[in-house]
């Protein structure tokens, strides 16, 4: 099967699974468990892999991606404090990461309302950016037409924010693993928290077969994902302070 024919399959059996039987509460959480140290062993351009040696490294300008592409970055011209970025939400190895369960604070129930009452009307303009963003489809994947993409939607979105220990009760996170593949895991890893270091053969690593249209697509995805994630974070530490 090409990527496109096989990546069809296993959302079409991914469906009929989700229709014949569910996973038990105790076995997402697993899954989600799983997905999330794995998710910190992505790094932008490759993926840390056991043994140590075929990790790849980094210098302070310099980097190799993934497909030994050397890439020479100095952003310190555009920011004040060059050392600041992103870090993981936890340390590698650590038995016991921390986890933001959505069901506990969730844009639509209480971060919408919130920043509503900070900035009045902010909240309707950006729940209608995301909604927008993550209901745009054409329903097509590639040449094929009339695909109902919500899963492949969704994994997309699900899978940023398990990046930052965000868990959704009622998703099952093996659908990840099984949407999504190992080079583009290192490219949503890399547009989300490293976007400067992001290459033109990264973005044509994956989904050779898709239209341009529908990667820019993963890219506004990706990007909202990450914008809503910090939001839940930082209104969610304002609603403890009020309180």
């Amino acid at each position: 099967l090409s990527e496109l024919e096989a990546l069809m399959e296993r959302m079409k059996r991914l469906q009929e699974d989700k229709e014949d039987e569910e996973a038990s509460q105790e076995e997402m959480a697993t899954r989600f468990e799983k997905e999330k140290k794995e998710s910190l062993l992505v790094i932008s351009g490759g993926i840390c892999a056991f043994p140590v040696q075929f990790c790849l490294c980094f210098s302070r300008n310099k980097y190799v991606t993934f497909d030994d592409e050397i890439v020479s970055t100095d952003v310190s011209r555009y920011v004040e404090d060059p050392g600041f970025g992103y870090k993981d939400f936890a340390r590698r190895g650590e038995d016991h990461l921390p986890t933001f369960r959505a069901q506990d604070y969730t844009w639509e129930n209480h971060g919408f309302s919130l920043v509503n009452r900070l900035y009045s009307d902010i909240g309707h303009l950006l729940d209608e950016k995301f909604r927008m963003v993550y209901n745009l489809t054409y329903n097509t994947m590639a040449t094929h037409e009339d695909v109902d993409t919500t899963t492949l939607r969704r994994a997309l979105f699900n899978y940023v924010h398990c990046m930052y220990g965000i868990r959704y009760d009622d998703y099952d996170y093996g659908e990840v693993n099984q949407l999504l593949e190992r080079s583009l895991k290192v490219y949503i890893k890399t547009v989300t928290c490293y976007p400067e270091r992001t290459t033109k053969r990264m973005y044509d690593s994956y989904w050779r077969q898709f239209k341009h249209s529908e990667k820019v697509h993963v890219n506004l995805l990706l990007m909202e994902a990450r914008m809503q994630a910090e939001l839940l974070y930082a209104l969610r530490a304002i609603t403890r302070h009020l309180t």
